[in-house]
């Protein structure tokens, strides 16, 4: 099968660029890898055919272009390298750099705590600032984060979350102090860091929180920010996610939701979500609905949204009155009958 620029890996990326770049350099980059990281690598290469010109051109530029920008990073910040770029290459270009650079701008010194068990990790952060708490949590995953953010006191919870959901990009050096505050705790490793929080971050982590800690970090931020809460609010439960509804709960839904807001709702949905609701209605309901979209025509997206609105406003109140229940989502008190 051709290499295909678009649908390269970033280790096979990795590998061209290498190639590339001629032994004596590749060499020096192979020796900082981790072993992982470079037995992936090395099988890349081993298995690299003949590369296309116009394709090794393209990811020695894009290698490029993440060296610049991680150079700019380590000069003035996130901020700073973005403003630089866009005068470099304009606003487009600039912004698609950034994207796949952030991306990677994970530090290794972070990574080391995903497989510490989240009492322990608990135990170790629950004395520190909760800025600090809330800048580490940032770099776990929603998983890891919403298990040590259980095992906090509710005070600290609520404030952990509204520092989350408030904090904006943290430049990398600022992390780094973090970082080599771990190291005295766990074993040494490094890294550059960028990291945000912001609604969507502790949106991510209350949808896998248990109701009890999830409702009492809401009200926490509500009675500071009503605004912001109810932005977290819209993130944790979007239309999509009514394929997490069982067929029960997406039934007691449809008593709630008005035929005319279901259809247009669905205008823009996708085949799984479509395939829901129409598996949990009659025939002849079914019908009607599709019909219903049919005779609707073009539809501004803002209308379809809105609609989205409602219906993702009645699935937020029937769980908060305990008549539906959103599979993932639960707590230590639940009632398996």
């Amino acid at each position: 099968m051709a290499l295909s620029y678009e649908t390269m890996t970033p280790m096979q990326k990795a590998a061209v660029a290498l190639v590339a770049f001629g032994p004596e350099v590749s060499a020096h980059v192979l020796k900082g890898m981790q072993e992982n990281t470079l037995e992936q690598v090395t099988m890349e290469i081993a298995n690299l055919r003949d590369v296309p010109a116009e394709i090794e051109e393209k990811v020695v530029s894009e290698c490029h272009d993440i060296f610049m920008a991680r150079q700019y990073i380590s000069q003035g910040g996130v901020d700073f390298a973005r403003q630089v770029l866009e005068k470099a290459v304009g606003t487009s270009k600039a912004k698609e750099i950034m994207s796949r650079l952030e991306s990677s701008l994970q530090t290794h010194g972070f990574s080391l705590l995903k497989d510490i068990d989240p009492k322990q990790l608990t135990g170790f952060l629950q004395n520190e600032h909760p800025q600090t708490i809330s800048l580490i949590l940032t770099q776990l995953s929603s998983q890891q984060a919403a298990a040590v953010l259980s095992e906090l006191s509710p005070e600290l919870q609520a404030e952990v979350a509204l520092r989350i959901a408030t904090m904006e990009k943290i430049a990398p050096e600022i992390l780094g102090e973090i970082e080599r505050t771990l190291e005295g705790h766990f074993e040494r490793t490094g890294g550059e860091v960028a990291a945000s929080g912001g609604a969507k971050a502790i949106a991510e982590m209350l949808n896998l929180i248990d109701t009890t800690a999830e409702k009492n970090i809401l009200q926490s931020i509500e009675a500071e920010d009503a605004d912001l809460a109810a932005d977290v609010k819209n993130m944790m439960f979007v239309f999509d996610d009514i394929v997490l509804l069982d067929d029960r709960s997406i039934q007691r839904l449809l008593k709630e939701v008005e035929t005319k807001d279901l259809s247009l709702a669905l205008k823009a949905a996708s085949d799984e979500v479509k395939n829901k609701i129409f598996s949990n209605v009659s025939e002849r309901v079914s019908v009607m609905i599709q019909e219903e979209m049919e005779f609707m025509g073009p539809t501004r997206l803002s209308d379809v949204e809105a609609a989205q609105g409602r219906v993702v406003e009645a699935v937020r109140r029937l769980e908060e009155e305990g008549q539906i229940i959103i599979s993932g989502r639960g707590g230590k008190e639940d009632v398996i009958v």
